[in-house]
């Protein structure tokens, strides 16, 4: 008995099945045996000519490479074979055994299989070498060397991540839903078939827009789509069979406690909400890059055939699905053929995978995300006990730096009458006292100087200066093209050679080339490079919340935790701790999945602490949706205080993760790296930083005015009676949330 009922997916566009399908069944079947895919390994079975025939990989590749002539076919279902093997063959020799050393030979050896220059390659010792080796010469001769390194890239992704699944097997660890979704993406293979469309429709995506967020985003959509599907169909084999536990289902399950009927339907609410913005992107974000950058129609043309590759891939993989003796699909079948579903359904080459217009498989939920009003009367919130093992320590030079940022935010014109504003100005300057941006600065660098505390200070008022300025100005008048043009404007303010910085207007753009002149005075060029992309990815995300705020559109869950962590710019407040030991860590350790983990661990818990405590100030006050409980209210259908609940739940979730990483992780990359004491020291200093970094963040929210009622009503209400929440007041707010962990943590004062 299945352990739920397949749920409605959402599927617009049907299936078409390739011509050439039989002669890739028939090749592949031959090109398997030739690489020894039915020969027994170490013992062990792993596949047999009935089971390459019951999973019908032809048929895969046939519906989701619809277009390609007989020849490409074979190329792509060969590679299809052989990642399947692949997944198997590792299964059954290192997961099952949980041979973890055995594992990372067997993976780096792969490495030395795929040459971006065609260097020689060793002799294979076993069939997924045999068959990579072979693959590779076939497929990269009429390929640039931009698509040969992000195919390099992606393929030891999805066969280096799968440690991470045996990692996990080994300790008994089942995912949090924001970590499984990072590294479903590498160890799931969609990112790595998304770069096979390119071979197979013969057009490479232009190297200068591959990096794009609308192409990122295209991928990444895509990726989570094939990806959950994958989980739904395979729970039964996965879970229930095979002892795996990297599966969505899983993971809902766990982690809200679900039952699995309804952890599958979240899941398929999830995948819906993914290919849905496949399709947004698509429609609204390709369209206004190719005018941004003056794309040609070469490049347009290839893009395009691009995005029409991964639709044509999510069709033919849901169909494949469906038949596949791999999955579980007995009523996805049944569904597929049930009387309504017959009547309605086209006839004719093509509509294979058509059924009936259902509201669920219609998509018809999407309405809500672009129907709802921007402001309603909330109320405080109420606060949960926020997780938090690490104690607050305030530098010493607090006193000093809240007066040098008043002096110097006034200098730069924050007070200043702002065009299109009603009244004094944006902020006035007790807005800037009652943020108390020192107060963060202090809590975030504990050890800093007076003149790198003032420096930081700087640079967090600035940053909110920014946060406050775009969806007032631009967000109120709807001005996309404005926010790109000041857009524009700023980033002429961060020179990168010695050459002196454009006139400046206004408060923001005096403010970030003062901030920028003190930060990268001396900097070589590649760490002025390193910053300003930090500060230019927090500007992209500004544009992209005014560009939802267009389209009155409140993003998914999955788009919205990954932009946050650009809308709070993480990148540039997390730069600025790791430039006094930039030239200390080789890149490739920075570049690691572990650091990665580090540093978005305590970025997404930032921010989620951030959206809990703004929640009222955006929601009642400013008209903002960007906040994640608002996100998780409208993705759940559920209240309030069930949104702040889930969103504390995956806050609580990352710290543990952040916990884990600094426990396990970062020692075994340690060992694995053959990384010297120095260096070890410095990254322990890394983690230690964050640390301080997320406990700091927790203290300011508690402390300052910023989103206190009384504050909030002064501020957007003036000249209305204020009152104080008495569970609101700061003093007691902070004995209620911080408890006595924080407490003993905080240091004096001057």
């Amino acid at each position: 008995m299945q352990p739920f009922e397949l749920p409605e997916f959402y599927m617009p566009y049907p299936a078409r099945l390739n011509p050439h399908v039989d002669g890739a069944r028939s090749h592949t079947r031959q090109w398997a045996a030739e690489m020894g895919f039915f020969e027994p390994q170490e013992g062990r079975h792993i596949w047999d000519e009935d089971d390459l025939e019951r999973h019908d990989y032809g048929l895969l590749c046939a519906y989701t490479h619809p277009e390609c002539d007989g020849p490409e076919l074979d190329l792509i279902t060969d590679w299809y074979v052989w990642v399947f093997y692949f997944d198997d063959h590792f299964l059954e020799l290192f997961k099952r055994t949980k041979d973890t050393a055995g594992a990372r030979q067997y993976l780096e050896r792969l490495r030395v299989f795929m040459p971006i220059s065609g260097d020689a390659t060793p002799e294979p010792t076993n069939p997924v070498e045999r068959g990579l080796a072979d693959l590779w010469s076939r497929t990269v001769p009429t390929m640039s060397v931009d698509w040969r390194r992000r195919f390099v890239a992606a393929t030891r992704a999805l066969l280096e991540e799968s440690r991470w699944e045996l990692a996990n097997i080994s300790e008994g660890r089942i995912a949090n839903p924001i970590e499984y979704i990072e590294m479903r993406r590498k160890v799931g293979g969609a990112p790595w078939s998304a770069n096979l469309v390119e071979h197979a429709i013969g057009a490479e995506l232009p190297a200068d827009l591959a990096g794009t967020r609308p192409l990122k985003v295209l991928r990444d959509t895509f990726s989570d789509g094939v990806h959950l599907r994958n989980d739904i169909f395979s729970y039964e084999r996965e879970v229930q069979k095979e002892g795996e536990n990297a599966n969505g289902i899983l993971v809902v399950e766990r982690f809200f406690e679900y039952g699995t009927q309804q952890a599958a339907d979240l899941i398929n609410d999830l995948l819906t909400s993914r290919v849905q913005q496949f399709e947004h992107t698509a429609v609204t974000e390709l369209p206004m890059l190719f005018a941004e950058l003056g794309v040609g129609p070469r490049e347009q043309a290839a893009v395009l055939a691009y995005t029409k590759g991964l639709q044509d891939w999510q069709s033919g993989g849901h169909e494949w699905h469906l038949r596949s003796s791999r999955y579980m699909n007995s009523n996805g079948v049944r569904a597929a053929t049930d009387p309504l579903a017959m009547l309605l359904k086209p006839q004719g080459l093509g509509t294979s995978a058509f059924v009936a217009p259902l509201a669920g498989r219609l998509g018809l939920g999407r309405s809500k995300s672009f129907m709802h009003a921007h402001r309603a009367k909330v109320g405080p919130t109420r606060l949960p006990q926020f997780y938090m093992p690490y104690a607050v320590q305030l530098n010493p030079h607090l006193n000093t730096a809240r007066e040098h940022l008043v002096g110097w935010a006034r200098g730069m014109g924050f007070f200043d009458p702002v065009v299109g504003v009603v009244g004094p100005g944006l902020w006035r300057e007790q807005d800037l006292r009652d943020g108390d941006y020192a107060l963060c600065s202090a809590g975030l660098d504990p050890d800093a100087t007076p003149a790198e505390l003032d420096l930081s200070a700087s640079w967090l008022a600035w940053g909110t200066y920014v946060d406050d300025y775009y969806p007032t100005v631009f967000g109120r008048d709807k001005d996309i093209v404005g926010a790109k043009l000041q857009r524009r404007r700023l980033l002429a303010c961060m020179p990168i050679d010695s050459a002196a910085a454009s006139a400046t207007f206004g408060p923001m753009e005096s403010a970030l080339a003062d901030c920028w002149q003190r930060t990268t005075a001396d900097m070589t060029v590649d760490q002025k490079l390193a910053f300003r992309a930090g500060v230019v990815k927090f500007l992209d995300a500004c544009e992209w919340e005014i560009a939802n705020t267009v389209l009155n559109r409140i993003p998914d869950p999955i788009d919205y935790v990954e932009m946050r962590r650009r809308t709070c710019g993480s990148d540039l407040t997390m730069g600025l701790s790791r430039l006094s030991h930039h030239d200390v860590i080789p890149p490739e350790i920075y570049a690691t999945q572990t650091i990665r983990d580090l540093e978005n661990t305590a970025c997404d818990y930032a921010t989620m602490v951030n959206d809990v405590f703004s929640y009222q100030k955006e929601t009642e006050f400013e008209g903002d949706f960007h906040n994640a409980v608002r996100v998780m209210q409208n993705f759940f259908g559920c209240d309030r205080d069930q949104g702040v609940e889930i969103v504390d739940k995956l806050l609580t979730a990352r710290m543990r993760q952040f916990e884990h990483v600094v426990d396990d992780e970062l020692p075994r990359l340690y060992e694995e790296h053959g990384l010297d004491d120095s260096t070890r020291r410095v990254l322990d200093r890394r983690a230690a930083e964050l640390q301080d970094w997320m406990a700091g963040i927790l203290n300011w929210h508690i402390a300052v005015g910023r989103y206190q009622e009384p504050q909030l009503l002064d501020r957007y209400r003036p000249g209305r009676s204020l009152r104080m929440i008495g569970d609101l007041h700061p003093q007691r707010l902070f004995a209620r949330v911080a408890g006595p962990v924080l407490g003993a943590g905080i240091s004096s004062a001057d």
